[in-house]
């Protein structure tokens, strides 16, 4: 068994406002896979790209009508940003006590970022390939800082880093639009994509990188050759056209965060019933059903910010009653 991750996580965002409530709920219903919650619902700062932005080192953002800016110092979005992520950390430290395991993070990777933050003239850093390297960099260094945080707080744990990724197919394809919404800015070479999230996840050394997109068609060998561990991906949006992918994955030693319990509010299957897409994909790949345990963690589709707070609590009761379904059960 992979001792980085264990056989159920959540994805990152929880709804409401509370973070204790928060972190009770993501450590008391995964106990040997937690995770630090994000509650974007607290508005600006607290969303994902506001909380990232608030980790970069000598980069500060501020919230403009349009969106998040980079400017010249930090202000009052920066400061609540860290804020609200300290308590985080506080709440995720009460509630972890003497736990020895994998604890997951999460951050905007680069790409992502690039695309979400404007730069002075209104334009995304990805409109420019100097200003997505000093991010790039940036975000390394305070990504090192908060591991660093982490491990402080909570000693026992074996921290993954989880790079949320959504708009990476977007960037690799020319599909990020431009300000005025008329043009799309042009594709960044693949060469290029790899090479930062390669430089992004070192800051980690030999820790355990994961990148997250519940976006269609993740590049599933471009990751791999970045040196990240494991995809976390929607299941749903998988097609056979991403298969041979797939396959090679799980061969090549990746772990398989599955999306399977719907993001929104819905009637949850029966635990079996949520997993049989995962089982009947192993069919497919003609993959060891004993290599599913070992190779596939269960997860929401997406984040949870977007559900009631009943439901989100059942999603993530449901992930892990799934998983167990999974191991119990391979074929």
């Amino acid at each position: 068994m992979n001792d980085n991750f264990a056989p159920a996580t959540g994805i990152g965002s929880l709804p409401g406002h509370d973070a204790r409530e928060a972190a009770k709920t993501a450590a008391g219903t995964f106990e040997d896979f937690p995770f630090l919650p994000e509650l974007p619902a607290r508005g600006p700062g607290a969303d994902m790209t506001g909380r990232t932005a608030g980790m970069l080192v000598e980069l500060y953002a501020r919230v403009e009508p349009s969106g998040w800016r980079l400017g010249d110092r930090p202000g009052r979005d920066t400061k609540r940003a860290r804020a609200w992520l300290g308590e985080d950390l506080d709440a995720l430290e009460e509630f972890t006590q003497g736990y020895e395991g994998p604890l997951k993070i999460q951050a905007v990777g680069p790409w992502t970022l690039a695309a979400a933050l404007e730069l002075r003239n209104g334009e995304a850093v990805l409109s420019d390939p100097g200003a997505c390297r000093d991010l790039a960099a940036s975000l390394a260094e305070g990504l090192r800082l908060h591991l660093a945080e982490v491990r402080r707080r909570v000693p026992g744990a074996r921290p993954v880093l989880q790079l949320d990724e959504p708009s990476l197919t977007a960037v690799l394809r020319g599909q990020v639009r431009s300000a005025s919404g008329y043009r799309t800015h042009r594709a960044v070479d693949r060469q290029v994509v790899e090479a930062t999230l390669r430089e992004v996840a070192g800051v980690h050394g030999d820790g355990p990188v994961v990148v997250h997109s519940c976006a269609p068609d993740v590049p599933f060998a471009l990751l791999r050759r970045a040196g990240i561990a494991g995809v976390s991906f929607d299941f749903a949006l998988l097609t056979e056209r991403d298969d041979d992918a797939i396959g090679e994955a799980v061969e090549g030693g990746t772990r398989l965060l599955a999306g399977v319990v719907p993001g929104t509010d819905t009637a949850l299957s029966d635990p079996a019933g949520s997993v049989m897409g995962v089982r009947t994909l192993w069919r497919r790949l003609g993959l060891r059903p004993e290599l599913l345990a070992e190779a596939v963690t269960v997860t929401p589709a997406c984040g949870l910010a977007g559900a009631s707070p009943e439901y989100a609590r059942r999603a993530l009761a449901h992930c892990v009653r799934a998983a167990r379904s999974l191991a119990d059960n391979p074929e």
